[in-house]
């Protein structure tokens, strides 16, 4: 890992590039999983999804020295937990777009876990970004109805949730660096398969699992591929090399673009139409990250911390 002390502190354009290049893959995989979701069980095309993101991907990979349970730790919250979630949601009609911006909720869970699993003590700029995002989630959650079910909803915020606690297994993974945290991510793709497949066995049925393999389309294939590949592989590479070369606050700013590009894919490809209420709760929740990313410098006279 490179010594972040030497680490540079602005952008070239062709990293620039790539970011831009990893927030628009990242945006248009909630069309993705959509797509992939309307011809195979959800929790099936996510065992599908990671056995391709592990194979033949692992065959260029040494696997890092790390104790197993920190592989699974991480595949089972940020990898099983996230995706069985988002992906039942949107089996179950969550619009792709509006799940894409309500899967950000998760900065603020990372930062309430992180106070109570890492003792880390919240700025007040923090602490004003969760309370604006939580009003915005308030609001996209009042305005269930026949474009977007409730339960569609509460399991994107579980989505959310997953990989908060996902976050926090990965910062505490920081005690083991120097690693290859790419090949780290690609290993752990292991993980997520098994259960992956017990739970649609159970909760889908093998019939279901049959079917959808009997009646495989290109389009299911395409969005499987866009997921393992592009989404995961290339995604999660880029990133993890950006991270590496950058302060974190160069690079975690980029993330915020994802609604924009997801919300604009489920207009453009699915003619998903947000309500009011959806835009004005989704104002106030990307208010509340850029009050979280930005306050720091905005509002610099702010007494330090705050303990929650």
């Amino acid at each position: 890992m490179p010594d972040l002390s030497t680490a540079h502190t602005s952008v070239t354009p062709r990293d620039f590039g790539l970011l831009m290049l990893v927030v628009v893959v990242w945006g248009m995989n909630f069309a993705a999983i959509k797509i992939g979701v309307a011809g195979i069980p959800p929790l099936f095309l996510g065992a599908l999804r990671f056995m391709l993101a592990a194979f033949p991907a692992l065959l260029f990979f040494k696997a890092p020295k790390l104790p197993l349970r920190w592989y699974l730790a991480y595949g089972l919250s940020i990898s099983v937990g996230q995706f069985a979630f988002l992906f039942s949601a949107i089996h179950l009609g969550m619009p792709s777009g509006l799940a894409s911006l309500v899967l950000q909720s998760q900065a603020f869970f990372t930062m309430v876990f992180a106070a109570l699993w890492l003792q880390e003590r919240w700025q007040r700029h923090q602490l004003a970004g969760l309370v604006l995002a939580g009003a915005g989630l308030v609001l996209i959650g009042s305005a269930h109805g026949l474009s977007m079910p409730l339960l569609g909803f509460a399991l994107t915020v579980a989505a959310a949730l997953m990989w908060a606690a996902g976050n926090i297994v990965t910062r505490k993974l920081a005690r083991f660096a120097p690693f290859d945290q790419q090949a780290f991510v690609v290993w752990a793709s292991l993980v997520p398969p098994v259960p992956f497949l017990l739970l649609s066995v159970w909760l889908e049925g093998t019939q279901a699992m049959a079917e959808a393999l009997m009646s495989f389309r290109g389009a299911s294939l395409a969005a499987l591929v866009y997921l393992s590949w592009g989404a995961t592989l290339f995604g999660y590479g880029v990133w993890t090399r950006m991270l590496q070369r950058y302060p974190a606050n160069r690079v975690a700013p980029f993330s915020l673009l994802v609604p924009l590009v997801g919300l604009s894919s489920g207009w453009v490809i699915f003619g998903e139409a947000l309500q009011p209420v959806h835009l004005a709760g989704g104002g106030l929740l990307m208010a509340g990250l850029l009050l979280n990313v930005f306050g720091g410098r905005w509002l610099p006279a702010c007494p330090a911390t705050v303990q929650p």
